[in-house]
């Protein structure tokens, strides 16, 4: 090969290189979850003060809790796999969390992504089989078909329809500060992992 190309070969690898570190963090996320994690530790996302339903059909705000830390997952009340699962973790979590939830400096927040069907019954049903008590573990669903796309697309929550009446979903476990930010994003299992990072959190 002659010089000069081996010249441009090189700068389109060096350019190539550079924009996938770009795209990865320094190399350090592959994956979309990855990247939206890293993005939320940098710069932490103001969410919309919207309102929603909960299970015993009271309209709440964000808002209402500011000054609190919120744990939140999004789920559906239907799922028969990872919202399960993640509603298992997210009560195990509260088990060990206990003196936080008490002491009124966290709130735990389980939001449908599918108020077309989750109605208040259904969501209260989904809180007696996790055991939400509706004060400190509260299961809501945005009150628009608006508010849910805000909601989702500022906490980067993809929902796809799996063909099958379901939904493809990512699933974790998000936590927003007093102020109204989304600032961690963090897997919901093994539990003792993820309540040792909300308590880190909280004693910061």
């Amino acid at each position: 090969m002659r010089p000069l190309a081996l010249s441009a070969l090189a700068a389109v690898m060096v350019a190539g290189v550079g924009a996938f570190a770009a795209t990865t963090e320094g190399f350090t996320v592959f994956t979309t979850e990855g990247a939206r994690r890293a993005s939320v530790e940098r710069d932490p996302r103001p969410i919309p003060d919207l309102e929603f339903e909960d299970q015993d059909g009271r309209i709440l705000r964000l808002s209402d809790w500011r000054g609190r830390v919120v744990l939140t997952e999004f789920i559906y009340t239907r799922c028969p796999t990872i919202c399960s699962e993640l509603g298992q973790a997210f009560a195990r979590t509260a088990e060990m969390l206990q003196q936080p939830l008490a002491g009124d400096e966290l709130l735990m927040l389980s939001i449908s992504f599918d108020p077309r069907h989750d109605t208040p019954a259904e969501l209260a049903d989904y809180a007696r089989r996790h055991g939400a008590d509706g004060t400190r573990w509260r299961i809501v669903r945005p009150r628009s078909t608006d508010d849910l796309e805000a909601l989702l697309a500022r906490f980067g929550v993809v929902v796809i329809p799996d063909g099958y009446g379901g939904f493809e979903h990512n699933a974790a476990v998000q936590i927003v500060d007093g102020n109204g930010r989304l600032v961690r994003v963090i897997d919901y299992t093994p539990v003792e992992a993820a309540a040792g990072t909300v308590r880190s959190w909280l004693n910061d």
